[in-house]
């Protein structure tokens, strides 16, 4: 009986189809109706989310930055503020106008107050969950090295990310923000790093 079952079964696979990998993707499309199914299952659970994502996100907080002038000259502390905002596109994708400053009122001993202002802009990518986000960006743009009297500007870059951990709909906490921040005065790159954390407002929905 088992046998007879199983040559039915055969017999209703067309001769074409009998080739392991046609064979494969033959019994793929019989599954067509499942597999559709889970799609929709899929795509109306993206449609739940999507309702929940803000228009746009505003962050400001605190900032550490490490900065790192080159030349053999020792990395300087510096603390300040963080502020940006995102516009969120969809729920994943954003684009992001982000600005920061750092201060140090004794640069290596001398005496002399330094300022580091940045402003970059880019895209944001975030996966969104119930308690929270995780995001990435690379932002591109300037930055202006003020002290002493003297001022520069050269490019910059933000590269990084963090997590969001929710308090309500219209509020989160930014747990960490952690950016590799390179800036261009001179001949040579500054290797600089920042760690931020505050408040996020967030703004309509989508």
């Amino acid at each position: 009986m088992l046998i007879n079952h199983n040559r039915r079964a055969e017999r209703r696979i067309p001769r074409w189809a009998a080739q392991p990998f046609v064979h494969f993707a033959w019994r793929i499309l019989r599954m067509r109706k499942s597999i559709l199914a889970i799609m929709a299952v899929v795509a109306l659970s993206f449609a739940a989310m999507a309702q929940t994502t803000p228009k746009a996100e505003v962050f400001g907080g605190y900032q550490y930055l490490r900065f790192n002038p080159g030349s053999g000259i020792d990395g300087i502390n510096a603390n300040g503020w963080e502020a940006a905002i995102n516009g969120n596109l969809t729920n994943w994708f954003g684009i992001k106008a982000d600005f920061s400053g750092a201060y140090n009122g004794d640069l290596l001993g001398t005496g002399i107050s330094g300022k580091l202002h940045t402003f970059t802009f880019g895209p944001e990518f975030s996966r969104r969950g119930d308690k929270g986000k995780l995001f990435a960006h690379a932002l591109f743009g300037g930055a202006r090295l003020s002290g002493g009297g003297a001022s520069d500007s050269a490019f910059a870059m933000r590269i990084g990310g963090g997590g969001d951990w929710n308090i309500n709909d219209r509020l989160a906490w930014r747990v960490v923000q952690a950016d590799y921040v390179p800036t261009r005065f001179g001949s040579e790159w500054q290797n600089n790093v920042a760690v931020s954390t505050g408040i996020v407002f967030r703004l309509g929905s989508k």
